[in-house]
């Protein structure tokens, strides 16, 4: 399997030292972020470039543009900016995440803001990642819908899908897009008393023996439909990101996801 890293999965390492886990892992494929830690509010993006390279990791992209289907405001001229930083830091795609308030985007909406991001993605050569996040209060819960607005746009050249394996799981999704899958999030849920409608980010942790999510199942659906792009790190809980030793805690959980699959 080929496996990547998120930075919120040690958010606490500056940059430098995160490209370093990432090595440790023996990964060279590595995600930043503009939230937590926030890396281009606060690094230049010549600086992330050289120091990519000197690492020896490619950053496969930035998360993310949110909510970029509600382009309108100050979206567009950030939508610009951030792609600009991702052309200039070298790394390869922005991930776009939905509004996630409880508020209703319509289609056209979504196909629009597809359309307007289009030639923003293509003539920095990058690739959006669309993410659908499986939250009720999500107004782009599933990659089918995601696929149709995309297909809507023309975008099948310029847009992929991520496949979150918690969002996926909260959705109910069944269907799997292999084909048309860039990037895989995955991260467990062990709490065995929180209900699956009541799933946070907050329990989002590395996956383990008592994952609720499924994760081996959708791994192995994914890999048998052809899918041989990164599987990213992406675990948001305290618990992770106070992790003395983040790296041995990856290594185990990247050695529990190679046994059982």
């Amino acid at each position: 399997m080929r496996f990547a890293i998120n930075h919120i999965t040690a958010p606490k390492l500056s940059l430098e030292q995160f490209f370093a886990a990432a090595r440790l892992l023996d990964l060279t494929e590595v995600e930043i972020r503009n939230d937590l830690p926030d890396v281009v509010g606060s690094v230049r993006p010549g600086a992330v470039k050289a120091a990519a390279e000197k690492a020896g990791v490619t950053i496969i992209s930035i998360n993310a543009l949110y909510p970029f289907n509600v382009w309108s405001g100050d979206l567009p001229k950030r939508a610009v900016t951030l792609a600009d930083y991702a052309a200039a830091s070298g790394a390869k795609a922005l991930v776009m995440c939905p509004l996630n308030d409880g508020t209703k985007v319509g289609f056209d909406d979504l196909v629009a803001a597809l359309k307007a991001m289009k030639p923003i993605l293509a003539e920095r050569h990058l690739t959006g990642f669309v993410e659908p996040l499986g939250f009720p209060v999500s107004s782009l819960r599933t990659k089918k819908e995601a696929l149709r607005a995309i297909d809507a746009a023309a975008g099948g050249d310029v847009y992929k899908l991520v496949h979150d394996t918690f969002h996926h799981h909260l959705a109910g999704e069944t269907e799997f897009f292999a084909d048309r899958t860039g990037l895989v999030h995955i991260s467990g849920v062990a709490d065995p008393a929180v209900a699956v409608a009541d799933m946070l980010d907050a329990h989002r942790v590395l996956i383990d023996g008592g994952d609720r999510l499924e994760n081996i199942v959708q791994i192995r659906a994914l890999n048998a439909a052809g899918y041989k792009g990164p599987y990213s790190f992406e675990p948001f809980a305290e618990e992770i990101h106070d992790l003395v030793d983040p790296v041995s805690a990856v290594k185990e959980s990247i050695a529990h996801i190679n046994a059982a699959v």
